[in-house]
């Protein structure tokens, strides 16, 4: 059985191991995948794993012997699942495997917009502590966060580890969610509209899917709603937000900053609008990335297929194999 990992190395730059697909069958690794290289390397393969590498209905179709593609993700947009339904394909994601690595960077977007810690520490390597007459001296406003309220926008496991993470701050939370039926009980939290989040809270965090009704979800319009002391987070996808209206508004001080993993076109293209955007921290898509959560991922990726290899497919996304 011939395996072919696509585009492996963000999963696993060298600190992990693969060994494990051994014992299914013969591997082929590749750190990326571009294009023109999906189909030479790809022919021939029953399994495939993959990150971002694109499948679309008509490259689905140049790959017969295609039985089973592992997204090695929770988001799985980047398969055509009908086509792959019709040709009897199934498709597995890692529904939960960084759930409290995500919730940690979230928040430390948030704890660096508030207290500003890489530019105090830089400043005081660059001698402007020794210099100052004063034995303390902040460069920017510092903010508590205890007693104001933290706004989550799609409550799942990630958002409700969050919202922990923030209560444990001392923050009051409010969340908004397509079902608003479920919910953690061991913190207090309160159900809310969007429109309502929006107006009240101090800190949004997103952590909603993408779909078309999220899509844009924070745009010029709903901007207008935040408070300008409001601090935005998108540790989800880039594409919730309309980037040039957060541009707009942040280098019109609209809002007091944003922290984002994030963006629509990753890698961003040169020029991009956040990247230079008054009060805007961001990180190159890493809430995901620590060791610990990749192991985690590389784990279940490596059940899926032995689940699917013995009859008992786990995590499928599509209808084949349910």
């Amino acid at each position: 059985m011939k395996i072919v990992v696509l585009d492996g190395y963000c999963t696993n730059p060298g600190d992990l191991s693969w060994d494990r697909l051994t014992q299914i069958g013969e591997i082929e690794i590749y750190d990326r995948t571009s294009s023109s290289e999906l189909l030479p390397r790809a022919s021939g393969a029953e399994i495939i794993l993959t990150n971002k590498v694109l499948f679309p209905a008509e490259t689905l179709d140049q790959l017969p012997d295609l039985k089973y593609i592992g997204v090695l993700a929770t988001g799985f947009n980047i398969i055509d699942l009908k086509a792959a339904t019709q040709r009897n394909i199934t498709v597995t994601n890692i529904p939960s495997y960084g759930t409290h690595s995500v919730a940690q960077h979230a928040i430390s977007l948030l704890l660096e917009l508030t207290n500003q810690t890489s530019l105090h520490s830089e400043s005081s390597r660059q001698g402007n502590w020794s210099r100052n007459a004063d034995w303390s001296f902040a460069q920017t406003p510092l903010v508590e966060l205890a007693g104001k309220e933290f706004g989550v926008v799609g409550y799942g496991r990630i958002g409700q580890q969050t919202a922990r993470i923030a209560h444990a701050l001392g923050m009051k939370i409010k969340a908004y969610d397509h079902n608003m039926n479920k919910g953690p009980k061991d913190y207090p939290f309160t159900w809310i509209s969007l429109k309502g989040l929006l107006e009240e809270c101090d800190v949004i965090s997103l952590h909603c899917p993408l779909v078309e009704d999220t899509r844009g979800l924070i745009n010029a319009q709903t901007l207008k709603r935040m408070k300008p002391s409001a601090y935005l987070l998108n540790t989800s996808r880039g594409p919730l937000i309309d980037e040039q209206a957060l541009a707009n508004a942040l280098n019109a001080d609209q809002i007091a900053g944003a922290g984002l993993d994030v963006l629509v076109e990753e890698p961003p293209v040169s020029g991009s609008p956040l990247l230079s955007a008054k009060n805007c921290i961001v990180t190159p898509h890493i809430a995901w990335a620590t060791q610990e959560a990749r192991s985690r991922l590389l784990d279940i990726a490596i059940s899926n297929i032995q689940a699917w290899v013995s009859g008992s497919p786990a995590n499928v996304v599509n209808s084949r194999g349910k």
